[in-house]
């Protein structure tokens, strides 16, 4: 059964497997490259992946898969929808669906979809990344908000990986106790809150220098990478020692 508790009939051999995640993708091209023949629009990593492209995360095109008559199909329970999902399990396509809110369910996950969705041993770069992520939080504990998007602010809410992994280098979510996941929050209560830093990754919302500090006037803001704050792949590997420095650079009042 994939994350999700759906039975999913797996043929004992993958050969050919499409990724609708960018880390996912990512995650296989590292491991078992041959087997990667499809991903989407938005998979970026590694920068020379020469595979079909299908689209995005959200619109998938469902004939192009069909097309190239994949093993598996590799979907996340949050970046994809759930129609189409069910769209390739009604063709007779198997469907690995991953649903991923920490790092331990991370490390978890990923192992048991290269074993049994993909056929493959546990890659060595995961061991690498399990280890890297033992280390110690060292110094105080520190506030966080997080914004992903403007117009209209949202901000990561509850059980997300970004708070976990925020959590696991001191850094503690305002918000960590908000009713929805992603919440729209107004400009002035994130403000108000005075957060010990504001976080600003480059994904979704491409926050930058010149995008997103100067809302936060009197408030310390680090602009950190999306893919090393949201990604569950062979970035976690290299992901806390970038992540610790840029958090502890971060631009103060």
């Amino acid at each position: 059964m994939d994350d999700t508790g759906v039975p999913v009939e797996i043929p004992e051999t993958v050969r050919r497997i499409v990724s609708l995640v960018p880390s996912l993708t990512e995650s296989v091209a590292a491991t078992v490259p041959e087997a990667l023949i499809g991903a989407t629009d938005w998979c970026s990593h590694p920068a020379d992946l020469d595979v079909t492209r299908v689209r995005g995360t959200k619109n998938p095109d469902l004939d192009a898969i069909r097309r190239l008559r994949p093993d598996v199909v590799l979907a996340n329970a949050e970046e994809n929808r759930a129609p189409d999902i069910q769209a390739l399990r009604e063709s007779g396509i198997a469907v690995w669906v991953t649903k991923i809110e920490t790092l331990d369910q991370a490390f978890g996950s990923l192992e048991r979809m290269f074993r049994e969705a993909c056929r493959a041993g546990r890659p060595e770069w995961l061991d690498a990344a399990e280890q890297a992520w033992r280390a110690p939080v060292e110094g105080p504990r520190r506030t966080a908000v997080v914004p992903i998007w403007r117009r209209p602010w949202m901000v990561v809410g509850r059980d997300t990986f970004t708070g976990d992994v925020l959590r696991r280098l001191g850094v503690d979510n305002l918000y960590a106790g908000h009713e929805e996941r992603y919440p729209r929050i107004p400009l002035p209560e994130l403000v108000e809150r005075r957060p010990d830093l504001v976080v600003l990754p480059d994904e979704p919302y491409a926050f930058s220098e010149a995008d997103g500090p100067e809302c936060f006037p009197g408030l310390a803001c680090a602009l950190v990478s999306g893919r090393l704050l949201t990604w569950y792949g062979p970035s976690l590997v290299q992901a806390p020692a970038l992540l610790r420095s840029a958090l502890t650079g971060s631009a103060g009042p």
